[in-house]
């Protein structure tokens, strides 16, 4: 524990401690999670939040937290930028960009494509 109390000294800084309680309360607000001050990675779960975040703001105050504690930007680079994933509303969603391949190839293959059929007003159309 007297680790984790070394780690987190910059935490006694009021400035900073503001910024880490707003963060907290723009996480809270956006995905209905509540972080405390006490969890183990607390660090990582606030980095977390802030590159899921539609909300400017929230990315606003993390950068500026990054900016006056340098342990922050050691630890935040472990994100995964390699296989980046489509958000919607902060949570990943599934990604059916390769089923939609398929089809296309399937159209080129030379087998004719579906119509897809158009219903307006009850009346089917074309």
């Amino acid at each position: 524990m007297d680790t984790l109390a070394s780690e987190r000294e910059w935490l006694l800084n009021p400035s900073l401690l503001k910024l880490v309680h707003q963060c907290r309360r723009l996480i809270h607000s956006e995905f209905g999670v509540k972080l405390h001050l006490t969890e183990q990675h607390l660090e990582q779960q606030l980095a977390d939040y802030a590159g899921k975040s539609r909300s400017g703001h929230l990315v606003r105050t993390w950068e500026a937290l990054k900016a006056q504690v340098p342990q922050l930007q050691q630890d935040s680079g472990n994100t995964d930028d390699e296989n980046p994933r489509r958000m919607y509303r902060g949570q990943a969603i599934a990604d059916d960009r390769p089923a939609r391949s398929t089809e296309e190839g399937a159209q080129d293959g030379g087998m004719p494509a579906r119509k897809k059929q158009v219903i307006y007003r009850g009346q089917v159309i074309g």
